[in-house]
């Protein structure tokens, strides 16, 4: 019997869910040392299902920014998905409803990209959903219990886990790094501006979560005005 999309969904992302799992755990102690409950950093994983964001939104919180910037922010550092929902745009049928394309581009992100695009043909909607429906509980039940965890261990050792999801950030960035001498320029530039930025007394009445953003808006802009991606021409 031929399986289903639903159940070919179910069935990969169950990888991505575990994988979820791990790393929420760590962004739920992220989200408790930032002073939310476990209810709370649950539903924001089940609304925001984005690592990068939710961190940076965790973290401007516990700098006490406003919701401007934490919003602000937000879709900085989300804003790959806007051009995987254009690619995905392109990967549905014609004929597929608005509904349909909205539930799917509620929860895109780089795994569960990588698990449509893999498709042979038009992504079938319902095999999106049967992806969603296993990935996106082990992203939001693996931070609740990251912030429970958080509640019951000693300070030092919670202190010891979080590191976890700055090595994951390392895991990131650095194999890119490695094969652009621009892109880890950039990279090293953002560490000392930050840094020099925190510093300065002219900067002292920028919040945390503002340096964070005029920095992340300033570098793209000189990256992309002095280092633009230009497209090949087709043989």
């Amino acid at each position: 019997m031929k399986e289903s999309p639903f159940l070919r969904g179910i069935r990969d992302g169950v990888p991505i869910s575990l994988g979820y799992f791990a790393v929420a755990v760590s962004l739920g102690i992220a989200a408790r040392s930032a002073g939310l409950t476990a209810f709370q950093a649950a539903l924001a994983s089940l609304l925001n299902n984005a690592s990068a964001g939710e961190f940076a939104a965790f973290t401007l919180i516990g700098a006490g920014a406003g919701y401007f910037e934490v919003a602000l922010m937000t879709l900085v550092a989300n804003a790959r998905y806007l051009l995987m929902s254009c690619a995905l745009s392109q990967k549905l049928d014609a004929a597929t409803p608005l509904l349909q394309r909205l539930v799917i581009g509620f929860d895109v992100t780089d795994e569960i990209f990588g698990a449509y695009i893999a498709q042979p043909g038009a992504l079938e909607p319902h095999y999106a959903y049967g992806v969603i429906l296993i990935a996106l509980p082990g992203w939001a039940l693996g931070t609740y219990l990251g912030v429970a965890m958080g509640s019951a261990l000693p300070a030092r050792l919670v202190s010891a886990l979080s590191v976890a999801l700055y090595g994951m950030f390392l895991a990131v960035i650095v194999p890119p790094a490695r094969r652009s001498r621009v892109l880890a320029g950039l990279i090293v530039l953002s560490m000392a501006l930050s840094a020099l930025l925190s510093l300065a007394p002219a900067f002292a009445f920028l919040s945390t979560g503002a340096r964070v953003i005029l920095l992340t808006v300033a570098l793209s802009a000189l990256a992309a005005w002095r280092f633009p991606v230009r497209e090949e021409n087709a043989a």
